[in-house]
């Protein structure tokens, strides 16, 4: 394989048609990028086009992009029931399959054996090893994590993830294409499980629940402490900016004093499992979770984070 030949041409293939999926090819069609969608339901993909243009149509209605980059991002996506012709020059394919590693496994297995070999492979797993998930493919070197948030058409984060294999080329064209596509990719230079967003996410989440499970506070006032409190600061003040700000002799101190006192479960909450296990799930299960939702609680939160995700780019 010429590493040195690595292209991505105007063509590029996602597999997985579900949310993320075609979120990502909202991304790359907007960039003006022919996109090729695949699934393996086929009821699933012949669909998808017409939810992606109802998707399309809502981006402009709320101002994020004109009508007519809508049509044209439209026109872009191609839908595919056949693997190798979804792929067939492309020179970048994200896999957007369920986060289970067999399946991913024997999906880059496939992927290796059919596309280009100067072609890049990428997954949006948001937790799983990337190393793991090309451990099959001959070609390693060319299999990278490329981890969107959601929605991926509006979160600008993608978090980039070399694994011991993967070549600085085929990294710093990634990069290249996601930048070009509007988003701010992060380089992630070692493959540990959750990356670095989502470490630093269900840390914060590990916490809330055992302040919960203690009797510390109740789920909304936990909510509260981050939304009104240093939440705020969060869009502007980085952790480790914020550190530098107040000086790290102090956060050294705080950290003497405090660490120990914090919550360093190796499982998960306890309050958790027991809602799990009783099948209150939150939203899905009809708004029964740590909190309880009616109809148009839910509805009011779903809408309320998306005019702020919207809001950052207006």
């Amino acid at each position: 394989m010429l590493l040195e030949d690595l292209y991505v041409k105007d063509v590029i293939a996602i597999v997985g048609s579900g949310l993320m999926g075609r979120g990502l090819a909202k991304v790359f069609a907007l960039a003006e990028h022919k996109v090729n969608i695949y699934d393996a339901y086929k009821n699933v993909i012949l669909a998808a086009p017409d939810i992606i243009s109802q998707e399309l149509t809502l981006l402009a209605q709320s101002g994020l992009i004109e009508e007519r980059q809508a049509i044209a991002a439209g026109d872009n996506i191609y839908p595919f029931t056949e693997l190798d012709q979804a792929v067939q020059g492309a020179g970048l394919v994200i896999e957007c399959a369920p986060e289970k590693m067999d399946l991913k496994r024997e999906i880059f297995k496939e992927l290796d054996g059919i596309c280009p070999e100067n072609a890049i492979l990428a997954t949006n797993t948001s937790v799983m090893s990337v190393t793991e998930i090309g451990v099959y493919a001959t070609h390693r070197e060319r299999i990278i994590g490329t981890h969107f948030w959601n929605p991926p058409h509006i979160i600008p984060l993608v978090e980039v993830v070399q694994t011991e294999y993967t070549t600085l080329k085929v990294i710093e064209k990634t990069m290249d294409i996601l930048q070009k596509a509007g988003k701010k990719p992060i380089h992630v230079k070692k493959d540990v499980p959750g990356f670095v967003g989502n470490r630093m996410q269900h840390a914060l989440w590990r916490e809330a629940f055992y302040l919960l499970d203690e009797g510390i506070a109740d789920a909304k006032t936990i909510d509260d402490a981050i939304r009104y409190g240093f939440g705020l600061r969060l869009p502007k003040l980085g952790p480790m900016e914020n550190a530098d700000m107040i000086g790290l002799d102090l956060a050294l101190d705080i950290h003497e004093y405090i660490l120990k006192y914090l919550c360093d479960s190796k499982t998960p909450s306890k309050r958790l499992r027991d809602l799990v296990n009783s099948g209150h799930l939150g939203f899905k299960s009809g708004g029964q979770g740590f909190q309880t939702w009616s109809e148009s609680d839910m509805e009011k939160s779903r809408k309320d984070l998306i005019d702020y995700l919207v809001s950052y780019y207006k």
